[in-house]
């Protein structure tokens, strides 16, 4: 069995929320260790330490020691909480692994050969990763540290399956008992829509001037020069009367 990380340890008596804030003042973590052969276990894990391994992948995809009491215990990561509004770890679920039990837990997989793939290289296409992980089935010294898909032979518009990707010996995947979903594909990149406001702003301009109201506009200012040599000699004509009858 390979063990990846190792994680100190210490057991844990006091019991609610206010012992687990104590805890977590004094830089403690509450953790539970279950399965396995033995009953469950309440523990203590350091936070500085789970701080520097949680950014890490493989340590939710390897099999660990929890060292309690100077006595290591294989497990793997089933759950961490974190704080929703700071970058602390709030609690942790481990699960005890035996060795000669098959285990599921979730591995990544890693896409290779994207930029050589002739969907992409020639063929202007871009790639959709439409599964990023996957729980796999096997006994403990059969545990890969993740899976891995060639997309080097990939054309524009082909896919490749969950049951594409490559396991090694001894490792199943479950889900495909079943489905078999798209893990990865290659298409064309999408062109983009015309933005919501834009779109009303030239149908709001559309409306406001209309394409029959300049003819309109340009009879109705011929007619009313038309009428200003009429003014002019109505006036002309109705002075001169007005001198008669002095």
């Amino acid at each position: 069995m390979r063990i990846t990380f190792q994680v100190g340890a210490d057991p844990r008596h006091d019991q609610g929320k206010g012992a687990s804030r104590r805890l977590r003042r004094a830089g403690k973590v509450p953790a539970v260790l279950y399965g396995g052969d033995g009953e469950p276990r309440n523990i203590t894990l350091d936070h500085q330490q789970l701080l520097t391994l949680i950014g890490n992948e493989k340590f939710y995809s390897s099999i660990i020691s929890v060292n309690v009491e100077a006595q290591g215990q294989p497990a793997i990561v089933r759950d961490v909480q974190m704080h929703p509004a700071r970058n602390a770890v709030v609690h942790v679920d481990l699960q005890r692994v035996l060795e000669n039990e098959k285990l599921k837990i979730h591995l990544p997989i890693h896409f290779k050969g994207e930029a050589v793939a002739p969907g992409v290289k020639t063929q202007g296409g871009i790639v959709s990763h439409l599964i990023q992980d996957v729980e796999v089935s096997c006994l403990p010294k059969d545990l890969p540290e993740f899976l891995e898909l060639d997309l080097s032979g990939m054309n524009l518009n082909e896919t490749l399956h969950l049951s594409d990707v490559p396991l090694p010996a001894g490792v199943t995947l479950p889900e495909l008992a079943h489905r078999n979903p798209v893990a990865v594909s290659v298409h064309s990149p999408r062109v983009a829509e015309p933005e919501p406001e834009a779109v009303a702003a030239v149908a709001e301009g559309a409306v406001a001037v209309p394409a029959t109201a300049a003819p309109a506009a340009t009879e109705g200012a011929a007619a009313a020069k038309k009428e200003e040599p009429k003014k002019e000699e109505a006036k002309k004509e109705a002075a001169p009367k007005k001198e008669g009858k002095k």
